[in-house]
């Protein structure tokens, strides 16, 4: 990974919790001491090594031949603990177990289909953005309004999942994301319905749960044609289920929060609604929907002069290096001039999220809404948390409007 000298330098220790409730509240304190103390940092709490630097997260994240995702993307170690469910076979799963069902989802999910979409999807934007304003006046939540309301409709609809129980999408998503963290609080809140959860998921997943010609039944036609087993199917059908609907409602929550505080970045998106996908990428940029994720040292790595035993966990803080002045000038600031391009919100190498095209259309779809019909957005009070042990999730965005003439 590193072209520097294998020396063992002594390395930084912290006795901080990451998944304690005040970093998952506000996690940039904690990133800035991480990113000053080193590029390798030894947690001692979880006995993991982290990575919070832009430099040393993106070789990471691209080097899966050292830093594998088989053994699990969170606390756990799969090498030794059994997981709380089937691992993913996108996001827990190297090659050569990953390249089938990826490469299946790629295809699925190409430029060409996303544009026959975009026509629907901009249909239904528009109206739900007419809807709001019609039936809930110049305040209201735009986090449940728009940022959970939108995706949560068009992304089943894709997908070919029925209009009922749609709404187990998010506490499931919620579960999954805070499974990759210790067993706090966080995790044992959802016990409770854990079972639950997972057998409406399942279901949903199976082929006659699902639509003709949706995602699911084209994933499931690729396992007729010899391309995925029929076992993996329903796999492939999950992961969608999983990371397609959580991530995006947070980061379109990010999005509009970043635009209500920075009034002149919503008005420069009005005069050019073509920077519709550049706002969404800098905004996860700056406030990445997903924090963090773990890989796993298959041998002795050195990174920056600092030998990673092999097995031992490797925590990267993606938020941290989505933030790292090394790499972004003035970094915390929301701004539109920039090049997004190159944040590692969606990943980045064999295990780049593979739908962020598919987040990057809802976004735009849903922005090109609101610039029609909103003149001006800004926050009318206090924006809440939900607090998740992977995600920067929000909880309310309250704002207030004034409609376009």
């Amino acid at each position: 990974m590193s072209e520097s000298p294998v020396i063992d330098l002594p390395t930084p220790t912290s006795a901080a919790d990451p998944f304690a409730a005040e970093h998952l509240e506000n996690p940039e304190p904690l990133h800035r001491a991480l990113r000053e103390a080193g590029p390798v940092v030894h947690l001692t709490r979880y006995n993991v090594h982290a990575l919070a630097r832009y430099r040393e997260v993106h070789a990471a994240l691209v080097d899966w031949q050292n830093f594998q995702s088989g053994a699990g993307v969170g606390l756990a170690d799969f090498r030794r603990e059994k997981p709380w469910r089937t691992p993913s076979l996108l996001l827990e799963a190297d090659p050569p177990h990953h390249d089938a069902p990826r490469r299946v989802l790629r295809e699925i999910l190409a430029p060409p289909v996303l544009r026959r979409l975009s026509e629907t999807w901009q249909r239904v934007a528009d109206e739900l953005v007419e809807t709001v304003l019609a039936e809930r006046g110049p305040r209201f939540d735009a986090f449940e309004a728009l940022a959970v309301a939108f995706p949560l409709r068009v992304f089943p609809d894709a997908v070919g999942l029925g209009p009922e129980g749609r709404e187990n999408l998010l506490p499931y998503g919620n579960m999954a994301f805070n499974a990759f963290g210790p067993v706090n609080e966080l995790v044992t809140a959802d016990a409770h319905r854990a079972g639950g959860l997972t057998t409406w998921v399942n279901a949903r997943c199976a082929r006659e749960a699902l639509g003709e010609d949706g995602f699911g039944a084209r994933i499931w036609a690729a396992a007729d044609r010899g391309e995925l087993t029929h076992e993996q199917a329903p796999l492939v059908v999950r992961s969608l289920l999983t990371a397609g609907v959580d991530t995006t409602v947070h980061g379109l929550a990010a999005t509009l929060h970043a635009f209500a505080t920075h009034p002149d970045s919503w008005q420069r998106l009005r005069e050019r609604p073509g920077l519709a996908r550049v706002a969404f990428d800098e905004a996860v940029r700056r406030q990445s929907p997903v924090q963090t994720f773990f890989r796993t040292a298959t041998t002795d790595v050195t990174i920056a002069g600092t030998v990673v035993p092999e097995g031992s966990k490797v925590l990267m803080f993606l938020g941290s290096a989505n933030r790292d002045p090394a790499r972004w000038t003035d970094p915390d600031r929301f701004d539109l001039t920039r090049d997004p391009s190159g944040h590692v919100g969606f990943g980045m190498g064999i295990h780049q999220c593979v739908g962020q095209h598919v987040a990057r259309l809802e976004a735009e779809t849903l922005l090109t809404a609101l610039v029609r019909k909103v003149d001006r957005i800004e926050p009318d009070g206090d924006p809440r948390r939900h607090l998740n042990n992977t995600l920067r999730s929000w909880a309310s965005l309250p704002v207030r409007i004034r409609p376009a003439a």
